[in-house]
């Protein structure tokens, strides 16, 4: 019998800040150790009661995922200033953390065809506080975008899910014979896509979790033999075992990393392929710019039927007029006064200040608030900030001298 898969979880906030999201999660009586390939990444060991209801979790600052499931954006490696395509992205594991390894800098671009996936991404975009992605919805070997223009893409397109046969026992059956043909037919219909986006010198990060060649293996003798690809030689993260199917690739063997089998490959578009020129896109957004009381990134807000959005600088860079998209939601606007969303936090690290904002340092506290009670405060403003310690938990408000706790 096989062992057990590791419970692992990222922890989604700035470097400076995990100590104090490890501090929440050991004050509710969570043990965990931290994964040896990634600062970022935590194997649990103990849950009081199930991780996704700690306050962690309902903040924004964890991501419990599979830990093979990691490996795809710790592989592509994007820079702060890149723009980055995640082409098949719900519910947003990998999204997420390519936004966090740039530092909320630049741009991604998260695209999910399915409408019901969609509004999952969009949540838990929203939820985990990302200000540098930005969704949009198409099938994505149509994706209305301009040839040439994207500096890294992940790919880890819809597949048999071979590597979760202990989670999905059905799989195999499932996907099997014509089925496997529609899935290999649409992931090169994908690879073909990512190659006609990408920059002359970009790359892709085409990953699996399944362990059918055809879906694997060949696909990559495909994109290199026929589309121009170069397969790059991946380094092995530590704490996996992995195998190599192909030269470069790795495929992460499940049973001896307790882990989903999961197939990783990176590949480049020559830098000597011909330069696509094309128009630098324009931004054609319907409302008007707007200003919100706190530090941003660099880019635009905007307001478009009393919502308040913020759109990543290189939008205006890389995404065309025609494409349908939206960025990330702020808050709203009543009566011209900015409202922000109760979920949103500060971009820029910032120590809680007693005067303007609400301090607690004992999670029963907060989970009080939570439950609907007040409490009272000597608070002058109709809105503050929570903290737990140095970490910003989200706006509450100030209604007749108390406070009252609203997260959405």
């Amino acid at each position: 019998m096989a062992e057990p898969k590791l419970r692992s979880f990222r922890i989604q906030a700035h470097s400076k800040l995990i100590p104090t999201v490890c501090a929440l999660l050991k004050a509710e009586g969570y043990r965990f150790c931290q994964e040896p390939f990634s600062p970022y990444c935590f194997r649990l060991e103990y849950e009081p009661k199930a991780l996704g209801s700690s306050l962690a979790a309902f903040f924004g600052y964890i991501y419990i995922q599979d830990r093979s499931s990691m490996l795809p954006p710790l592989a592509l490696a994007p820079s702060p200033e890149e723009a980055v395509l995640d082409i098949c992205a719900s519910p947003g594991s990998k999204t997420s953390f390519l936004g966090q390894l740039k530092q909320q800098q630049g741009l991604v671009l998260a695209n999910e065809p399915n409408p019901k996936r969609l509004a999952t991404l969009r949540a838990n975009l929203h939820r985990l506080n990302l200000y540098n992605c930005a969704t949009c919805s198409y099938e994505g070997h149509k994706l209305p975008l301009m040839a040439g223009s994207w500096d890294a893409i992940l790919l880890d397109p819809p597949c048999s899910g071979w590597g979760t046969v202990e989670k999905n026992p059905k799989v195999l059956q499932i996907w099997s014979g014509d089925n496997i043909k529609r899935l290999t037919s649409l992931q090169r219909a994908l690879l073909r896509k990512a190659y006609e986006l990408l920059k002359p010198g970009g790359r892709l990060l085409y990953s699996t979790c399944t362990t059918n060649s055809a879906e694997n293996e060949e696909q990559v003798r495909f994109a290199c033999d026929t589309l121009g690809f170069v397969c790059r030689a991946l380094t092995p993260l530590p704490g996996f075992v992995f195998d190599e199917p192909y030269p470069g690739t790795l495929l992460v063997n499940g049973d001896a990393s307790k882990a989903q089998g999961f197939f990783l490959a990176l590949l480049s578009k020559s830098a000597q392929e011909p330069v696509t020129e094309h128009a630098v896109a324009k931004i054609r957004v319907p409302g008007y710019e707007v200003t919100v009381p706190y530090e941003l990134p660099e880019g635009r807000t905007v307001a478009i039927h009393d919502n308040v959005f913020f759109l990543p600088k290189l939008t205006g860079k890389v995404l065309p007029e025609a494409l349908i998209w939206r960025g990330a939601l702020l808050g709203s606007l009543k009566g011209g006064t900015f409202q922000p969303d109760s979920r949103r936090k500060p971009f820029a690290l910032t120590r809680p200040n007693p005067e303007t904002d609400l301090l607690l340092t004992d999670p029963s506290e907060i989970t009080a608030l939570l439950s609907g009670q007040t409490r009272q405060s000597t608070l002058h403003s109709k809105e503050a900030m929570l903290f737990f310690q140095d970490l910003p938990l989200g706006q509450v408000s100030i209604k007749n001298g108390r406070i009252v706790a609203s997260f959405r």
